[in-house]
């Protein structure tokens, strides 16, 4: 009767175990960015709702430190990795890196040059960057057409210029422009790289205010650069309002300056769903199982008439 007993506690033990990869080692490209950091949140957060050990580590921005995080890693034996890549077009060293240790690794939010040409047991969880600066592009020409503009001036602000996100979002834009669907004639007055700061944006819509010259709405490749443009508007006395302002990651600072009228669209990227598809992508690799190569979350317009929807998600 005890030993009956004694199996069915070893088997409810057993059973109440999680039966798949228990460690999971995480490269972030950079801590200090307010996307990456719900992203990075919802990571752990799905960790200890699995109950999967997960280590967190900041690469810093710096290309070299992350591969070694990387082969760190696999030498301690992990049961797979997630990269969230500094540098989209460096990863093909990292994929190599985890194939020779036999590890799963999952890149996460930001596209690996080599994603066409991944491993059997590599993935990429994402949101599809052709959608993100579309949608946005679009709304600022709702905006513009519903100002009764048949021809308008823009600035574009960039991210990072090697991050695949920034470049799709500005390719975005120019087709966009190029094709049926803006209704109003845009004409780029500069389009220069913020490298995702908001500090920086400042700079750059300070430094074209300082032209002179006429411009109608502003178009970046993130909020926090948006945020930056927005607060140089209002040092130079203008009113956001009166020439939209458009962003990308829906951020809680974002949506606060939508609510005080002062962002005209952002377009909501799940950072919290991108963190639990990675972390479900690498646990079901280091089972065996099969994952799609490319698992897409997708973008969402958010405006100031829908934006109660999105007020607690990221």
């Amino acid at each position: 009767m005890k030993k009956s007993l004694l199996a069915v506690v070893i088997a409810s033990t057993l059973a109440a175990s999680p039966a798949y990869a228990t460690k999971i080692g995480v490269s972030m490209a950079l801590f200090d960015d307010n996307f990456l950091t719900v992203l990075r949140n919802g990571i752990i957060a799905q960790g200890k709702d699995m109950g999967v050990e997960v280590q967190v580590l900041d690469a810093g921005n710096d290309v070299a430190k992350q591969l070694d995080q990387i082969k760190n890693f696999a030498a301690n034996k992990v049961d797979a990795i997630i990269v969230n890549p500094v540098d989209t077009s460096a990863t093909q060293a990292m994929s190599d890196a985890a194939a020779a240790a036999k590890v799963p690794l999952v890149y996460v939010n930001r596209q690996p040059i080599n994603v066409d040409t991944l491993p059997d047991n590599q993935a990429f969880v994402a949101s599809n960057e052709a959608d993100s600066g579309t949608l946005e592009t679009k709304q600022i020409c709702k905006l513009l057409a519903a100002k009764g503009l048949k021809e308008a001036n823009i600035y574009v602000l960039e991210g990072e210029l090697s991050n695949q996100a920034a470049v799709q979002r500005t390719k975005d834009i120019h087709d966009v422009m190029a094709g049926p669907d803006c209704g109003v004639k845009l004409n780029i007055l500069a389009e220069q790289t913020g490298n995702w700061k908001r500090e920086e944006g400042q700079n750059l819509m300070t430094n074209w205010l300082s032209t002179g010259k006429p411009f109608d709405a502003v178009i970046s490749n993130n909020d926090e650069m948006a945020i930056g443009v927005i607060q140089a508007l209002k040092a130079a006395g203008k009113k956001p309002s009166d020439t939209p302002v458009g962003g990308v990651d829906a951020t809680q600072d974002a949506l606060a300056a939508m609510q005080a009228g002062d962002l005209a669209a952002t377009v909501f990227q799940n950072a919290a769903g991108q963190g639990k598809g990675s972390l479900e992508a690498a646990i079901k690799l280091s089972k065996g199982e099969k994952v799609d190569k490319k698992v897409y979350i997708p973008f969402e317009l958010v405006t100031p008439e829908n934006i109660g929807n999105y007020l607690k998600k990221n």
